[in-house]
């Protein structure tokens, strides 16, 4: 098979495997550490409506999703890449922080939470998704 397909099969898999990590933990999140008393977080109306309830412990799981999401993805596409590794690893973490500019955008946060996560929830993810990757290469070879 073409590597480009094979790579491009690569992000496939590493955009599937880090949407369902990040819905994931999205999911639980409530259930560990439980929105303000009073918060609607069902709609974006009712999350900008409460914004100002949340305290910096809710917003960990957010961060986790998006940074263990990007991580995982990366990692598998890495994992799967027949070359150019670092590149199918950083297409995923570019994916990632799209959807994280785009979060950003509609679903209002804190100004330091969205600092911090766009800055290190998902290129730098993506990054250490890949030298996993090569490390587990380099331990088999």
């Amino acid at each position: 098979m073409h590597p480009i397909l094979l790579n491009s099969l690569a992000v496939l898999a590493g955009l599937v495997v880090g949407n369902v990590i990040n819905m994931g933990i999205v999911m639980i999140s409530g259930s560990v550490i439980p929105p303000p008393e009073g918060a609607d977080v069902t709609t974006a109306e009712g999350l900008q409506a409460s914004i100002h309830l949340f305290e910096a412990k809710h917003y960990i799981f957010p961060f986790l999703a998006h940074a263990l999401g990007t991580l995982s993805g990366a990692l598998v596409a890495a994992l799967i890449g027949v070359n150019r590794k670092l590149t199918v690893a950083m297409i995923i973490g570019g994916f990632f922080l799209i959807g994280g500019i785009l979060a950003a955008v509609m679903i209002p946060a804190s100004p330091w939470f969205v600092v911090v996560d766009l800055l290190f929830a998902y290129l730098p993810m993506a990054w250490l998704g890949y030298k996993l990757a090569s490390n587990k290469a380099n331990n088999r070879g």
